[in-house]
């Protein structure tokens, strides 16, 4: 399963490594990204730098924006598979204990009765 993978990995990001690459060597010249909304002429909140690599910053922030809220949505389940799992735990140790032979319980190679010593106290048929 760990050859497919990585075979499967290759295959999706060689590529797209590769058109990453060639859209930062066609996107090299720089353009200013304007953060005031009314006066994008103004330079204090303005951003000069590659479009590839405002682009790059981009995608980066929405994957990690993305990831974040994911995990942040998954809490309650991450919470309800501790709980369980400490549930099973107290269970197995519950089990264990149950399962324990108790020392009133008389092993298998042991008579509960002692046979008598001899035939004699047998009574006469």
């Amino acid at each position: 399963m760990t050859k497919f993978k990585r075979i499967v990995s290759l295959v999706i990001f060689v590529p797209l490594g590769i058109v990453l690459i060639v859209l930062a060597v066609a996107n090299r010249q720089s353009v200013t990204l304007a953060l005031n909304p009314f006066r994008p002429e103004d330079s204090v909140l303005s951003l000069t730098a590659p479009l590839f690599l405002l682009v790059l910053l981009a995608l980066l922030f929405g994957m990690a924006l993305g990831s974040f809220v994911t995990w942040w949505s998954q809490g309650k389940h991450r919470r309800q598979a501790r709980i369980e799992a400490r549930e099973a735990v107290r269970l197995q140790k519950e089990n264990t204990a149950a399962v324990k032979p108790s020392p009133s319980v008389v092993p298998a190679n042991q008579a509960i009765v002692p046979a008598p010593a001899s035939n004699a106290a047998l009574p006469a048929r």
